[in-house]
């Protein structure tokens, strides 16, 4: 299983985390730096979304709990409204969907859930809009 989650640069403890509620799942998107602490996590990788899930809150809160005991600060995040952005469903949007932890797509738009603020800022300067 590959540990690279599409996210770009070096990652260290002391990184905030946020874990977002999506549909049924709870889910994050982070590169671990760190072969060890991805294995303990690789059961919950998707390959095909390059992002960590689970689908209970009980294994949401276990995440969390190992994520904090490894220096990471944890944010549950339930209303994504404040991490969405949408462009153009014909603009570029490769180096959104990078930073993206989920996204969709309308006739006329695409809509991405960022993984963070920062990143929510910098798909905003490349022409995105807060949905």
């Amino acid at each position: 299983m590959s540990e690279e989650t599409s996210d770009v640069g070096t990652k260290a403890k002391g990184d905030r985390i946020n874990i977002f509620r999506i549909g049924s799942l709870w889910c994050f998107k982070y590169f671990f730096g760190d072969r060890e602490i991805f294995m303990e996590f690789a059961d919950y990788y998707n390959r095909d979304k390059y992002r960590f899930e689970v689908d209970s809150v009980g294994d949401r809160d276990k995440m969390a709990k190992s994520l904090e005991e490894r220096g990471f600060e944890t944010n549950l995040v339930e209303d994504t409204a404040d991490y969405t952005v949408k462009i153009d469903r014909f603009k570029k949007y490769a180096p959104i969907l990078r930073n993206s932890i989920d996204s969709t797509e309308g006739e006329k738009e695409r809509e991405f859930i960022m993984k963070d603020m920062a990143s929510v800022e910098e798909a905003i300067s490349m022409g995105a809009k807060k949905s």
